[in-house]
């Protein structure tokens, strides 16, 4: 019997961070279609500078637990996507995003102007604002794939709980890696979370410029 996904209209306004899992596995076809939704992402020069660590065994889990300030939800979901981003993607990539794109209709005048517009650009980053720029890229990816979770039915929390250097020793990472943010994924076991509220449209959006309200 095929599965029925939620609409996204409903899992935008329901979904809650889950704060405890049952730990059931996750099928992998299931697994595969969270990925590749983080994979369709936009991001700039379409550089895709996300990298994706997916832990599911116990005794991982267990480790990321303790580089995750022993938050027992690391512990307890049925898989843990550690998304990073990658501060030499660029240099690495660049001629891949190319090809790919010129297979896909990418002017050559297109392709010859990016060729040196990517370096320059992002060669002239500090360590800083590399990180900034991974972080928004990074976190398009993560939420295509916590919202595809959700439209397949399982329960996510979204975690910034960590620290960078336990999680690069746990999972072995290149020191180009850096780690953005955990998202836990399975079933929820017990009450979710309440409601916590948002705040009214007035209060955050702005017309035209900022005080003025939206009509």
């Amino acid at each position: 019997m095929a599965k029925i996904e939620k609409k996204l209209s409903e899992v935008v306004f329901e979904r809650r961070a889950t704060p405890s899992f049952d730990g059931e596995p996750i099928p992998p076809e299931d697994l595969r279609k969270i990925l590749q939704a983080g994979l369709q992402a936009p991001s700039g020069y379409n550089m895709q500078p996300w990298r994706f660590v997916v832990v599911q065994s116990p005794e991982q889990k267990k480790r990321l637990r303790g580089a995750s300030y022993n938050q027992g939800k690391v512990e307890e979901a049925s898989v843990v996507i550690v998304a990073c981003g990658d501060a030499d993607g660029w240099r690495k990539d660049l001629d891949l995003m190319l090809q790919q794109g010129r297979e896909g209709g990418m002017p050559e005048s297109y392709a010859e102007q990016a060729r040196s517009s990517v370096p320059n650009y992002l060669s002239s980053f500090s360590s800083e604002q590399m990180h900034g720029w991974l972080n928004k890229h990074v976190m398009l990816a993560f939420t295509h794939m916590m919202l595809m979770a959700e439209v397949l039915g399982y329960d996510t929390a979204p975690m910034e709980g960590f620290e960078q250097d336990k999680v690069h020793e746990v999972l072995r990472l290149p020191l180009s890696y850096w780690v953005v943010a955990l998202l836990a994924i399975g079933h929820v076991k017990g009450p979710d979370k309440f409601d916590g509220g948002r705040f009214e449209i007035g209060h955050t959006v702005f017309s035209e410029e900022f005080g003025k309200p939206l009509k």
